[in-house]
């Protein structure tokens, strides 16, 4: 197994604006945390958005110390897809 590929979080992201309790933000973070708690690095991408416009992420996670496949995997992801370019449009759908 080369790399783990999951949500970057259980929900998408909460609106601007709206006051959210501790604990759901922190419940928010809990697939990002695990990877950090466990020494594996991570990074996120864009996927994709909600039909009410708000970004999804996709999170691929690596071997400890192997960053570099991480890279090529997230690099390859973005050039086969067009999500990098589209920009939220915080509850009117994507823009770009």
């Amino acid at each position: 197994m080369d790399l783990i590929v999951c949500p970057t979080t259980p929900n998408v992201a909460f609106k601007v604006g709206v006051k959210v309790d501790a604990l759901l933000r922190y419940l928010h973070d809990i697939f990002a945390v695990l990877a950090n708690l466990a020494g594996l690095p991570g990074l996120s991408l864009p996927c994709g958005f909600t039909p009410g416009g708000l970004p999804i992420g996709l999170q691929l996670i690596g071997k400890p110390f192997d960053e570099a496949t991480l890279l090529r995997a997230a690099y390859a992801y973005e050039q086969a897809t067009a999500w990098r370019n589209k920009k939220p449009g915080f509850g009117n759908g994507p823009h770009g």
